[in-house]
């Protein structure tokens, strides 16, 4: 397939058009998120008794829990990456005019596709270690041995060690690898859940894609930021006000009042999120027509 490469108004455009799509579909794009959302915290509730219990007891947690606590957190965030591409679909589906509902982000698993999407998240797993580790493997993988130091240090109570030289190069690499991981990412799952392309295919499109669209992306990343910063700013005032009314009414006021604006933002942040994955997907690759259904169409 050909990806397409845009211009570096486009990483705009995408931001624009995640919010254009979260509030234009309100009730389907709003309900799944807030499934979404449950699913994603479910790991933490389940494992937050664990962390709970060795505060308490002011005790390390001991290495069986902690091991089999990232163990199954690592499993349950495959099994979320079906519900990833089904809150895509359920974004396609809602920009083209087609009936959605909430429910629908539970879709791949009804339709036996789980499996194949599971696959990818485990493909895109190995890929995220591999560029992890030639990051640190050029940079000569000092910062492994200062974080070690460091968490050492912080278990100790004492203060952490200089930063080792080549710190900057190292985080500024890091960063550039999450600006193209982020097209990679969304370009890739956009294939493999709304084209049905296969794992590796769709990967190549990713990668092809975010390579060909790096200064949108980076364009769309600072867009995010300054977005970031305005609701952060709007979210401060807000507290501050609510703060306000709980000294001049009662504390607990304030606190039922913020808990549902939270919420609200966070879920407004999940569907714009995903909202711009989508037209950051459709921009590059929408056009491609799946080989198969050429030859039903000839046929």
């Amino acid at each position: 397939m050909t990806t397409r490469s845009k211009g570096p108004a486009a990483g705009f455009g995408w931001l624009k058009n995640g919010f254009n799509a979260a509030f234009s579909h309100p009730k389907p794009l709003l309900g799944g998120a807030a499934l979404l959302l449950v699913a994603c915290f479910l790991p933490t509730l389940i494992t937050m008794p664990f962390q709970y219990h060795a505060m308490s007891a002011g005790t390390p947690p001991s290495p069986i829990i902690f091991i089999g606590s990232m163990v199954f957190s690592m499993l349950f965030g495959l099994a979320l990456i079906p519900l990833y591409a089904g809150y895509l679909q359920l974004v396609d589906a809602a920009e083209r005019g087609l009936p959605s509902r909430a429910s629908d982000i539970f879709k791949p698993y009804r339709d036996g596709n789980a499996w194949r999407l599971i696959g990818y998240g485990v493909a895109m797993f190995v890929v995220y270690m591999v560029f992890f580790g030639l990051i640190l493997a050029a940079t000569g993988g000092s910062i492994v041995g200062w974080y070690m130091q460091a968490i050492a240090a912080q278990a100790s109570h004492q203060l952490p060690p200089a930063l080792p030289a080549g710190f900057g190069i190292t985080v500024t690499l890091f960063m550039l690898l999450g600006l193209l991981m982020m097209g990679f990412y969304a370009i890739s799952l956009g294939q493999v859940a709304l084209r049905q392309r296969s794992v590796i295919s769709a990967m190549s499109d990713g990668l092809i894609g975010a390579l060909k669209n790096a200064l949108p992306l980076l364009v769309f990343a600072l867009s995010v930021l300054l977005a970031w910063i305005v609701v952060t700013i709007a979210m401060a005032l807000v507290v501050l006000v609510l703060a306000l009314v709980g000294k001049l009414v009662a504390p607990w006021l304030a606190l039922v009042l913020i808990i549902p604006i939270y919420i609200a933002v966070l879920l407004t942040a999940f569907t714009v999120g995903f909202g711009a994955m989508y037209h950051l997907w459709r921009d590059v690759c929408d056009d491609d027509v799946v080989p198969d259904l050429v030859q039903v169409t000839a046929a």
